[in-house]
This record gives structure tokens, sequence and C-alpha cells, in this order.
């Protein structure tokens, strides 16, 4: 108990230790994942899988224990379930792959990349540059198969499920006349709301995270993190913190209690967000040297891991460290 809260006052307190646990020569846009002691990392066109094994804790192993490849050009997102990985790729590609096996299936349907991808249940929700969200069967007799193509008028950027798994939302680059973020119905597809109002043209929605079937929070391009509860009322978000040195946010995830953990674009800049605050709470840089966003981040109870254009991060929480300069 003592070590736990110990960990929690480091948290609030932004104490931890920076490490730098994978450095490549190129400049890439990686996306992680992290299931359990298993840290999913995509590098270019492949996704490779690392084991957080230590006697004491998470201590990242540098041997991949799975690899999954297949796509001609750079993955651009993926999604974990218990028993898959689908990954999205600027080739225009949707693979599934059997996360058990060396089974897998590959979906065509884009003209363009396929800059995001959410999977629950039974189904795929792939978004992509031409401009249409697409619904994808993932059962055995129907891989491959798509389902409805919805027409979004616009580059879509990001989409996510609810955990519902009746709708699912779509956010797009907010260039042309129309909503940046909108609920879809996942049986009959069509629009059933639209979130917010007056978006500035060019505020692209770059992360949907969803926290229960009513309550999500999005990020982008205009700075803001915005918290949506559907019951109280779609056209307006009932909280939103502003990144203060003006910053698009590439990247949120959530406690789904009271923490917020969000990606800059400058610096390799990582906040967390106390929802009941107005104000950051605490703000690492974990670059000096050059300027990369922050294009994906995920933790656990005691690290946190953020992937920047050219090398995979973690701060741990564990152990006395140096406190962020404010």
């Amino acid at each position: 108990m003592a070590k736990q809260v110990k960990v929690s006052q480091n948290w609030s307190h932004g104490v931890c230790r920076k490490d730098v646990l994978l450095k490549w020569k190129i400049n890439l846009l990686p996306w992680i994942q992290l299931d359990g002691d298993v840290l999913y990392l995509s590098q270019a066109s492949d996704i490779g899988a690392y084991h957080l094994r230590g006697p004491e804790g998470v201590k990242f192993q540098h041997n991949r224990v799975a690899m999954f490849s297949g796509h001609q050009e750079d993955v651009c997102r993926f999604a974990l379930t218990d028993m898959h990985l689908v990954s999205a790729g600027s080739d225009g590609k949707i693979i599934v792959y059997d996360r058990k096996s060396d089974f897998c299936m590959e979906y065509f349907g884009h003209n363009q990349e396929v800059n995001c991808i959410d999977c629950k249940g039974h189904l795929i929700i792939s978004g992509s540059r031409d401009k249409t969200a697409k619904i994808w069967a993932l059962t055995p007799n129907h891989f491959g198969k798509c389902l409805h193509t919805i027409p979004t008028y616009d580059r879509v950027w990001s989409v996510a499920i609810s955990p519902s798994l009746c709708t699912f939302v779509t956010g797009t680059a907010c260039c042309e006349n129309f909503a940046p973020l909108r609920i879809w119905d996942t049986e009959r597809c069509h629009l059933v709301s639209c979130l917010g109002t007056e978006f500035r043209r060019g505020a692209g929605v770059l992360d949907i995270v969803y926290e229960s079937p009513f309550q999500l929070l999005t990020c982008g391009y205009d700075t803001f993190i915005r918290y949506w509860d559907l019951r109280v009322c779609s056209r307006k978000c009932v909280m939103e913190w502003e990144e203060p040195h003006d910053s698009a946010l590439y990247c949120i995830k959530t406690d789904e209690n009271h923490m917020i953990a969000s990606g800059s674009s400058y610096y390799g800049v990582v906040r967390l967000w106390d929802k009941r605050q107005t104000r950051c709470l605490q703000m690492f840089q974990l670059t000096s040297t050059t300027s990369s966003p922050v294009y994906s981040l995920c933790f656990n109870a005691t690290h946190l891991y953020a992937a920047v254009a050219s090398a995979l991060y973690s701060l741990d929480f564990r152990t006395s460290g140096h406190r962020p300069r404010r």
C-alpha cells in the first residue's frame, strides 16, 4: 500500500525517471498500444511486440516477441482485440492478424491511405484520406467483407466505436463545410448527431477516446481536449482544456477516472490533466534538440510510454526522480 501511495504522489508531483527504450535512424509516425505486459509498436510497415518485464516491476525487453508484417507502406494506426491485431496502412490496405497464429487476412476497399482504425466486437471501422468511412465484418464467415461505405466528404483522421457497439464517431479534417465530429449508427449507417458547433476551418480531430457509451474525449489541431457527455448535450462539450502553448494535440489517453494524458505537436511534450482542474497538472518534455510531435502514448499504473518521430520513451513513476521544469 505504501508503494502505491508513493507512486500516486509521484504522478501528482511529476516525479519520474525518463528513459529512451528504443531509437531509430529515420523519422517515422509510430503508433503504440499496451496490452498487459506487452507493448506493440509500429515502425514503418511493421508492428513489433515487446515484453515489459522485470523482477520488481516493469522493465523493457528489447528483443521482439512477435512481428506483424504485410503492408507495402507505413502503418498509420492499429487496434487490438483479445484475438486480433487490425492495422491500417498508407497503402490503402487493412490487415487482420490472428495474435495466436500466423493467419492474417487483407481487406481492400480504400483507394488512398487508411488514416485510422478501430475494432470492437465483430466490427471494424476504418477512415481514409479518400473521404469515406467503412464498416467491415470481423467474423470467420465474412472476413474481408465491407458491410457499408459512408461518404464523409472530408478526410477522416480518427474513428472510435462506442462500447455499446451501436454507434461510432468519425473525426475529420474540418476542411469542408461539414461538422468534424459526427456520430453514426453502426447498423443503419445514418447520421445520429454532430458534436459541437462553430469549429474553425482546419480544426481536424486527430484522436477520439470513449470512456463509456455516453462519454468521450476528443483532441486535434485546434489545441483543445474536449469532454462530451451525450446524455447532457451533443452540441456543446461539458468540459474543455486548452494546450497552453497553442500546440496541436495528436493523441490522448484516459484512466477512465480523473486523469488524461495528451501528446503535443512540438518537442515531444506530454501533459497530464486532472478533470477536476482547469489547468495542466504536469508537463514533460521528452525531446529538446529536435522538435517532434508525440504521435502516440499509453500508460498503466506505474509507467507512461510515448512515441515520437525517432524514439520510444518511458516515464517511470515508481522511484525517485526529477520534477519537471514548470
